[in-house]
């Protein structure tokens, strides 16, 4: 079956309208019983125990101004956290806006792994780690619902974490990092031993639940003070030991069941790539290479050529002359080409991509070493293959600049399509080094095609960055003067 528009339209209906209604009635609830029950505190006292003679708590601290500039400073990390990613890094390598969003959709292939979005990939791995659908689905489903019966399964007497004893502190500790590594595994391709992981962390999630019932009252609690403390908790030593001991026991694991299949570029690591929209020379020479070897075949649809030519400083008429190759075509159209899509498919067997988003849905890293790792292969219909993506379809017409490379093997016994590495038989116009910063101006620009913004939106963020950072100290120093009276 075939999602249509209207389901996709339901779900964003839902997603926009009908959720964001329900959040709503909660924050609502939730206000409301907080005014009514109040708030928790970290000793897990009862505060209404001890009252002055007007009837208020005597630990109780009023929501405004104290709490609502305590506050202050909370949604000023967060926005800094949160600008950050905006600002710097909204794909965050494809967990947070995921590279297949950049992809053309098409419902006769499916992708290899699908993957949730990354707060749902615990869950994920709990669906994955059962091997049979339905009681995958039913373990997957148990794995949310069962935290809501925390009140009823946690029996200590003591309500604090600050005053249990050690069997209790251990369980959680490795419930936090079961739920990591299931988080972890939830976005990578699963394999036999990422599997029996999954399993493993998935029987301690139901262990840590399920069992609490009971484990809960077997430890020693400290005594509980009568009165809220104001020294209390872990500090700061003992919180980086706890964070150091979760990182090494959560990547010790996820590192034992590691091991990839394929790298990123196929069958070899990809060679490292650091776009730079900022170096106007270098994408003036990717705009220029593009024009001469790519237009031909591969469109930038999404791209106009008066907002490249403005980006890269090159005046409208020199752009007219020398990288409009249709003279009836207008400055501000789109990067298009002439080239029939069902003309092409007959010639390639497959109509070439717009390269606009391409090096965003497969890394600039991918398309530099996927351009520079072209090799003799006369088995192949052009004569050349590839190490990144074997049996390639395209010509290598990159082959005046660079050359022709040969496959070299150090050993006869590799099996087909293995290159330990890549010699020019015949030599280009270009040597090895011109070539490669060649593709790097290639790539650089092709990276800027695809967000011809990110320049602008870097620095708005560091200006925002700026703001936040004063803003902060503000609030801190707010904070300290209306709180240095509460003991």
């Amino acid at each position: 079956y075939l999602l249509s528009g209207i389901t996709l339209n339901r779900f964003f209906a839902l997603h926009v309208v009908a959720l964001p209604i329900v959040l709503l009635a909660l924050v609502v609830l939730h206000i409301l019983a907080l005014h009514e029950v109040g708030s928790n505190n970290p000793d897990g006292v009862e505060i209404k125990k001890h009252k002055d003679e007007n009837g208020i708590p005597l630990d109780g601290i009023k929501f405004h101004p104290y709490y609502s500039v305590h506050d202050i400073q909370g949604i000023a990390v967060f926005l800094f956290f949160f600008c950050g990613i905006i600002f710097f890094a909204p794909e965050m390598g494809g967990y947070f806006l995921e590279l297949a969003n950049f992809e053309e959709a098409n419902a006769l292939k499916t992708p290899a792994h699908i993957a949730p979005v990354w707060y749902y990939t615990p869950y994920y791995s709990v669906l994955r780690a059962v091997p049979d659908k339905f009681w995958g689905f039913v373990a997957f489903a148990a794995s949310v619902a069962i935290p809501f019966a925390l009140p009823w399964i946690d029996r200590n007497p003591v309500r604090s974490w600050r005053y249990r004893g050690m069997l209790n502190r251990v369980m959680l500790l490795g419930f936090v990092i079961s739920f990591i590594i299931l988080g972890v595994l939830g976005v990578k391709a699963p394999t036999e031993s990422r599997t029996l992981l999954a399993q493993i962390c998935t029987i301690y999630y139901f262990v840590f639940f399920l069992g609490m019932y009971w484990w809960s009252t077997w430890d020693k609690t400290k005594e509980v003070p009568d009165r809220v403390t104001m020294d209390g908790g872990m500090g700061v030593g003992k919180s980086v030991a706890t964070l150091a001991v979760v990182a090494v026991l959560t990547w010790l694991p996820l590192k034992a069941v590691g091991a990839e299949s394929a790298y990123d570029c196929g069958s070899i690591p990809c060679d490292e790539f650091v776009a730079d929209a900022s170096d106007q020379a270098s994408l003036q020479h990717g705009a220029a290479l593009y024009a001469n070897y790519c237009a031909g075949c591969h469109s930038l649809q999404y791209s106009r050529h008066n907002r490249v030519a403005k980006d890269l400083g090159i005046p409208e008429d020199l752009y007219r002359e020398h990288l409009l190759l249709d003279p009836d075509q207008k400055i501000g159209s789109l990067m298009d080409i002439s080239m029939d899509k069902d003309v092409a498919k007959g010639w390639f067997g497959a109509a070439p991509p717009d390269l606009t988003l391409i090096s965003r849905a497969k890394k600039p890293e991918y398309l530099y070493t996927y351009l520079r790792t072209f090799y003799q292969d006369d088995s192949r219909p052009y004569g050349v293959n590839n190490l990144v993506y074997p049996n390639v379809g395209m010509p290598h017409v990159l082959l005046e600049l660079q050359g022709l490379p040969q496959c070299i093997n150090a050993d006869s016994d590799h099996a087909e399509g293995h290159c330990d590495s890549l010699e020019v038989s015949a030599a280009g116009v270009m040597t090895t080094a011109e070539f490669d910063g060649a593709m790097y101006d290639l790539v650089n620009f092709l990276a800027y095609t695809a967000e011809p913004f990110k320049q602008t939106r870097i620095e708005i963020g560091k200006k925002v960055m700026l703001f936040l950072a004063i803003f902060f100290i503000i609030a801190w120093a707010l904070n300290r003067e209306y709180w240095k009276d509460v003991h």
